[in-house]
């Protein structure tokens, strides 16, 4: 999910918990999935008369927008994750459990996980949000990770960390030189930041603690198939995005598709280009949760819903987030934080709306309408782009921007604080405090080949 500007985070009040004998008879809601998306919808039924089951198979929310910092060491992973069952500590309507849907019975209104347990349900919200699309090249997976969670986050920086030190021990010119050509496939929002801070550690972080190598001389190419970097944004903002990331020392090529990618490198027009690493940025697609749904999906696999975003032929079934497929004024919706944050809370209107027509109390679900709250994406120290609505800022001043809308929402004063004081850090000093190798090398160097 891209970054972009989104509503704060208010929760309700609750009401008191109603005893186990009445919590039995409450209506059932599970809610599959702990992003953007499910949270809201679970916080926004607070105060309902409901029982709500919250699965995921992870135990945190994460605040993707700045999963790119974790992974170019810049913060570390509690920064910008917060355990579900802390976040929802103090909502009593709701149950945390860990594990993952493995078969979904629209018609019994049951879901099967993993472990084997099947849970029944009145009301079924999907929001497992997306995956990497490979466009047909999963092969590719392999030499080009991407990054949707904390682990991928993880992994990526290990190989960035592990390539400056490969190249620090190459014995030939050639090998040197393919561990440090990195390159970022996709000139979308988490493309431009990739590769806009990877020349940054590259020139400045690293500098004077090699001594057979300079980081400095490490090459980072941008590819986008596209005409241009962050193609979302107006043009004016997608050309000084550009040249920021030129100034950085990025290379940007465009309106080239990537033809292959291998442990070596990667072929680009046709082109062999011998780089130890390669990070994807280009493409996602839907969970495949929603190929367990009898409804019609789109080519991204996300499921074609209402519009009030329930399951056509399934009323009690609701999709929200990156898995929904929403057409909005002849355009799709986007799949960014604030739309998967306002299809949560419209889910949770149109169930507190079904619950009351229950009791007989005439209650009103409007569509599901996006509001647009503009985009935005960092390029570097001191350089950022903000579109919102007439207002345009790039360089510093939307820099300032960026960061203060960043840590204004992320969840938890501890994470917000520690942020603050990290990014201060970096601002002044270039260090980046989480460059902590982890893990074990997935590919040792091949000393047979470059």
């Amino acid at each position: 999910m891209r970054d972009n500007l989104h509503l704060p985070f208010r929760p309700r009040n609750e009401v008191p918990v109603a005893p186990p004998q009445q919590q039995a008879a409450l209506p059932r809601v599970v809610i599959v999935g702990g992003g953007f998306a499910g949270l809201w919808a679970t916080r926004a039924l607070a105060r309902d008369d409901v029982r709500i089951t919250l699965i995921d198979r992870r135990n945190h929310h994460l605040f993707q927008p700045l999963l790119y910092q974790v992974a170019t060491a810049g913060l570390s992973a509690p920064d910008i994750a917060a355990p579900l069952r802390h976040i929802l500590r103090g909502q009593r309507n709701v149950e945390v459990r860990l594990g993952e849907v493995a078969g979904i019975d629209a018609a019994a209104h049951s879901v099967t996980l993993n472990d084997g347990d099947a849970l029944g349900f009145d009301y079924l919200v999907l929001a497992s949000g997306a995956m990497h699309a490979y466009f047909g090249h999963d092969d590719w997976a392999t030499h080009a990770p991407g990054l949707k969670t904390l682990d991928d986050a993880l992994a990526i920086r290990r190989r960035l960390l592990l390539a400056f030190e490969r190249a620090e021990a190459a014995e030939t010119s050639e090998e040197r030189a393919a561990w440090l050509n990195f390159a970022v496939v996709g000139g979308g929002p988490t493309g431009v930041e990739l590769a806009g801070t990877l020349a940054e550690i590259a020139r400045h972080t690293l500098r004077n603690e090699f001594r057979r190598i300079d980081p400095a001389e490490a090459k980072v190419r941008l590819l986008e198939a596209g005409p241009r970097v962050l193609p979302s944004f107006p043009e004016s903002l997608s050309a000084k995005a550009r040249a920021q990331l030129q100034r950085l020392g990025v290379e940007v090529v465009t309106g080239v598709p990537v033809d292959a990618i291998a442990a070596d490198g990667y072929s680009l027009g046709g082109q062999a280009v011998q780089a130890r690493t390669v990070i994807w940025a280009a493409g996602v697609a839907a969970s495949p949760l929603g190929a367990l749904l009898a409804a019609p999906r789109d080519r991204a696999g996300r499921v074609q819903v209402n519009a009030d975003l329930s399951v056509p032929g399934h009323p009690g079934i609701f999709v929200a987030g990156d898995l929904a497929s929403v057409q909005q004024d002849g355009r799709p919706v986007p799949g960014v934080a604030p739309a998967a944050k306002q299809m949560g809370a419209h889910v949770a209107r149109v169930i507190r709306a079904r619950l009351r027509s229950r009791e007989g109390v005439a209650a009103l679900a409007p569509a599901f309408r996006y509001r647009d709250f503009g985009n935005l994406a960092t390029i570097g120290r001191m350089a950022a782009v903000v579109h919102f609505g007439r207002l345009r800022l790039s360089g510093l001043p939307a820099w300032w921007f960026w960061l203060l809308i960043h840590v204004f929402f992320l969840i938890g004063f501890r994470n917000r604080l520690i942020v603050l004081i990290n990014w201060a850090w970096a601002y002044w000093s270039y260090q980046r405090h989480a460059r902590i190798i982890l893990g074990q090398d997935p590919a040792p160097p091949d000393r047979s080949s470059p």
